[in-house]
């Protein structure tokens, strides 16, 4: 690729719908069967093959990419809480890449930058990841309690405690005026 090569525009049949002030950051075709399609990274979200609606930075748990596949884990809600989703890791989709170019790149940047917080603490009957991520678009943070896998969700002592962390968590993220 020469020093003005450009990545081809997006087909407008592979354009998903996007909102007014959405705009297209990076794209790849995926082939891999079942996952055929366009993967296309915006503003404001992860658009993945057969989904139909935008996967927003802040609901990505975990994204991997191998240098062939990327792996994408949405947080999938167990609870609304008083402040904060209880959430839980989803199905883990993998989408092959033949010509990823920047969009490994980005999907890593935004998920990243999504984090304004993350802290990982013991629980009654497990652990979990207290977070606070920014959402595009929206002013504060969105707070959630990533669940370990394993760690029952239907436990009254770990309510409890998942409230008073994020009860802590909120105060020293909070500045003072």
């Amino acid at each position: 690729m020469g020093l003005f090569s450009r990545k081809p525009k997006l087909p407008p049949a592979d354009r998903p719908p996007l909102a007014a002030e959405e705009r297209v950051l990076a794209w790849a075709a995926s082939g891999n069967g079942e996952g055929d399609g366009v993967v296309v990274a915006s503003n404001l979200g992860l658009w993945l093959p057969g989904r139909g609606h935008r996967l927003g930075w802040h609901h990505i748990l975990k994204a991997v990419w191998s240098g062939r596949e990327l792996t994408v884990t949405p947080a999938e809600a167990l609870a609304e809480r008083d402040g904060y989703a209880l959430v839980t890791d989803g199905t883990a989709e993998t989408y092959l890449l033949l010509d990823p170019g920047e969009l490994p790149e980005q999907v890593r940047t935004r998920v990243t930058r999504s984090v304004a917080y993350t802290e990982h603490h013991p629980v009654p009957g497990g652990a979990a990841r207290v977070a606070a991520r920014r959402e595009p678009g929206v002013d504060g943070l969105t707070w959630t309690v990533r669940l370990d896998p394993g760690t029952p969700p239907d436990n009254e002592a770990l309510l409890a405690e998942t409230d008073r962390l994020v009860t802590a968590a909120r105060t020293t993220t909070t500045p003072t005026p």
